[in-house]
Order: structure tokens, then sequence, then C-alpha cells
């Protein structure tokens, strides 16, 4: 019997003997890097809790996003597929990254089958805390996909806004609005003071409480934004950090994860939950020093398919099946999430579908080693694919230089020649191929005249070959933009007073610079 079989022998086993089904955690991060958790070597060392869970679980610096934008990234988190596939790209322009303002006409497609959907099947109660960012028109929100409850808001943070011109976004408890940011949830902008992440912590505490005293497994998505520009904190946390106002905002968050992971140990259900903690992409350097975090030490950041775009920090923590202090090199992607959940559960995946997770489960408990690509796509655009730790570039691109000239950079003081480009570079013919073990931070890509390079050209063809040869793309559903649809009348606006007029329908199709 080869290996792999006999892995998946006792893996089986393993399911038969767990009783029941587990409880399931996925805590993900808005635009935190991958260098700013101190167990990645951030030097001021604000992490201790993260850094805990790290020491009693199992830590993954092999992690990927993806697609270097929030929007994509979650929708492959909740879908187990790629953007490309589960329709959150546009085609409106070669290789651009779009996500959901709420301009946006789309959302996420009523034929993708998200992860609570399936874990119905299993009697789980699932609930999303914090930001979705699949779409805020009422077809497209949580409770229409499986969720059972929801608190937190459709969109991005961003605001103040004039409500004549753009409302500002509402916040949702479940399928109702009850309040907007800047409004009923306060943001200081100017100081960075808000408790929304003290609001979301509660949330969360609460739902966990509820489900293990009526002893039904859950599934919590938890999903906090404060380190999305303009970032914030409490007030207890606003001044603590050495690194500033981000900083100050991980701090919250951190201390915001130990409260929870101390609260499963507290009502003793530690060792029937999975807490996975990622991040949905790079820390958004282009949001500069005050409101950005760290990607070091890898190139670029959010937007970008460079390491510092879709690397993300990733940690999994469960006490009694996952051994503690364990670091795994695994390439593992964020829609792995997805098909891990699943088997955990024992639910079946769907299979009138590709699914690009991978199930994870022997890495975690076995301590093995998958043998998988990873595709870095940006739009409609396979970019790059890494295979061990070998990456080849088939397409460069920072930003336009039209939008670097307004300021705009996504590689602040990185410029590599011919690496880091302002317009669309292919290298079909001859990809960038670096060493990731030796050039984490992709300066020195290898000599085409080298036996390596020739090597790996011949490895990353075939699997290129192959993935192109067998993916058929989805209807994409970020094209079409129109301010009517807005959040001018959310659910439940009547009941407080908040609805808005709404302008004239006056579609069109969207600009996505980047």
């Amino acid at each position: 019997m080869c290996l792999q079989a006999v892995i998946c022998v006792l893996w089986t086993v393993y399911v038969c003997q767990t009783s029941g089904s587990p409880n399931i955690i996925i805590m993900l991060m808005d635009d935190m890097g991958w260098g700013d958790l101190g167990v990645f070597g951030e030097p001021s060392k604000e992490t201790p809790y993260l850094d805990l869970m790290a020491a009693q679980g199992m830590l993954f610096p092999n992690f990927y996003t993806a697609n270097p934008l929030c929007s994509p990234s979650r929708a492959a988190l909740l879908t187990g597929r790629l953007p490309v596939r589960n329709g959150f790209y546009t085609t409106n322009a070669h290789a651009r990254n779009a996500y959901t303002p709420q301009e946006i006409v789309g959302g996420i497609s009523a034929d993708e089958i998200l992860l609570p959907e399936l874990l119905k099947n299993k009697h789980y109660v699932s609930k999303i805390v914090g930001k979705w960012h699949l779409g805020h028109r009422t077809q497209y929100l949580p409770l229409k996909h499986g969720f059972d409850e929801w608190f937190g808001a459709p969109n991005c943070h961003f605001g103040p806004y004039n409500d004549s011109s753009r409302p500002n976004i509402p916040v949702y408890n479940n399928s109702e609005m009850k309040g907007r940011y800047y409004e009923e949830f306060e943001i200081n902008v100017k100081t960075g003071e808000s408790n929304l992440t003290q609001l979301y912590l509660k949330e969360g505490l609460d739902f966990i409480s509820q489900q293990a005293m009526a002893q039904r497994p859950f599934f919590l998505y938890w999903a906090p934004d404060a380190t999305h520009a303009p970032v914030y904190a409490s007030k207890p946390f606003l001044g603590k950090s050495q690194r500033g106002r981000y900083g100050d905002a991980v701090m919250e968050l951190d201390d915001s994860i130990g409260q929870i992971l101390a609260h499963l140990v507290s009502l003793g259900i530690q060792n029937d939950t999975l807490v996975f903690f990622t991040s949905d992409n790079g820390a958004a350097l282009m949001s500069g020093p005050l409101q950005s975090g760290s990607n070091a030490p890898f190139l670029c950041g959010k937007e970008t398919t460079f390491e510092g775009g879709m690397r993300e920090p990733a940690m999994a923590w469960w006490p009694g099946q996952i051994p503690a202090g364990t670091v795994s090199h695994q390439l593992a992607s964020v829609m792995d999430l997805f098909s891990t959940s699943l088997s955990v559960a024992g639910v079946s995946p769907p299979d009138d579908r590709v699914i690009d997770g991978v199930d994870l489960s022997p890495v975690l408990f076995n301590g093995s080693l998958i043998d998988r690509p990873i595709f870095y796509y940006r739009g409609n655009q396979m970019m790059a694919v890494r295979i061990g730790q070998y990456k080849a570039h088939y397409w460069t691109w920072s930003n336009s230089m039209e939008e670097f000239n307004k300021g705009i950079n996504f590689c602040p003081g990185q410029e590599v020649p011919g690496v880091t480009t302002h317009t669309q570079q292919e290298h079909t013919m001859q990809p960038l191929i670096f060493h990731l073990g030796r050039d984490p931070g992709e300066r020195y890509p290898l000599s085409v005249q080298c036996k390596e390079y020739r090597d790996v050209f011949r490895r990353v063809t075939a699997v290129v070959e192959q993935h192109q040869k067998l993916l058929i793309p989805g209807q994409p559903q970020l094209n079409m933009c129109d301010l009517a649809v807005m959040n001018w009348t959310p659910p439940g606006c009547e009941q407080l007073g908040k609805c808005l007029k709404a302008p004239e329908s006056q579609p069109w199709k969207c600009d996505w610079p980047h």
C-alpha cells in the first residue's frame, strides 16, 4: 500500500473515532501583513496572544490568499474556488483587481455554494461577525447564503460621507440594519477611536456561549476590519503600540483573539474546536506607514501578486488534535479552509464543480506534506505560479505609471528593476523564476542560462498548461457599477428613519485602475 493510501486510511480512522462534529472558527483579518506578528519576527513583539496561539498550535509560513484584494479573497475562502472560477473578477480590462464598493451591481453568484450552506448538512449553526464584502444588495447578503446570524457590515468602513451624494455604510444585525458607520457606529478618523472591535468581540463571545450551552456545533467566521484604512482602535488601546495607530489596532485584535481562545477553554470546548487564523491579503502599503502594516521580508503589498501581496500570516489551533509548537512548510491557501472545514465536519464537498481548496487534515494531524501548486491571479490573469521553493512570474505589474504619479505606490521603497514594473510586462515565453528560500524578496531571478532555470521551467510549464487546459472561468460578477444601487435603503432603514433617496439608475462599466 502506498504512503498516501496509508495516510488516507489513518485519517479515516481518526474521523470515525472523533465524537460529534467539531466547532469551527475562522478568524480573517483585514489587510494584515505577514510581518505584523511577533512570531513572524515583528520587532515590537506586541502580539503575545497570537504568538501563544502559534506556540500551542501549528504555524504556516507558506500560506497564501487566492487574490491580493479583499472581496475576491473572501469569496475564495467561502467557496473553496479561485475567483476566476467563482466570478469574483472583472473582464473590463486585463489583469485588474476588482472588489465590491457600494456602487457595484453584482455580488456572490447564486450558483456558488458557500461553506455555511454545506455545514447545515451536519446541523451547524453559522454566524459571521464583521465584514462580508461579497455584495451589499439584499440577494447577496450572508443570511441568503447559508449563515444563520450576522453582525457587521457589507462593505469597507470608508467615510464619512455626505448622505446626499454617497451614503455611509450600514451595520447589520442579522437581516436588518441597526445604524451606519460614522453615525450610530462611530469611527473618529482624526483620533482613530472606535469601539467596533469590542462590539465584534462581544458578538463572537456571546455566540460561542449560546451554542456551547445548546450543545450545537457551530461555525464562527470572525472578520474584523480594524487594520483596514482608516485604521481604528478603542480608547484603552490607542497610543499603546510602538508602531502607531496601526499597531494599536493590531494589539486590540490580538487581545480579542486571546479572549476568544480563553473563552473556549473556560467553557471546556477547546478540544472540540478547530480555530484558524489568517488575513485576506497583504498589508496595504499604499496607505502609508500610519495606516498600514508590514509584509517584511517580502516584496510589495496588497493589490500585487508579489509575495507581499499574497503570502499571509496563518496558524491553526486545536488542543489535543494539532501538535503544539509545530511549523508546517506546506504550501497552503485560504481556499483550503473550505475543504478542511468540510473534512473535519464530515461533509462531502460538491461534486459538480472544481474545488481548488485542498484538505489540510493530513498536514494538521499527521504532519504530512501535500504536493500542490499555488496560482497567483490578478483579475482574469494568472500572473505567477509557485511549485516547491520556486516561483515563476508569467506577468509582472505593480501599478500603472498614471496611478504611481498620483502618489499611489504598491511597493514603496522596494522598486526592483525589471520586476516591479509600472506597465504590464509579459514573460510567458521566458518567465522570471525566483528561488523563494534563497531569495524571499524576489530580487534576483535565476539566470535563464543555468541548468536550475531550465529544470524548473520544464516543471512549471507542465503544471501551468494543465491548469489552463482545465480552467473554465465563471461569469464575471464585478463588471457593472451604478450609483442607484448604493446603500440608500438597506433593509430595516424604515424603522430607524435612515432611508435615503437614491439617484436615477445609470449603470456603467466599472473602472478598475489597478
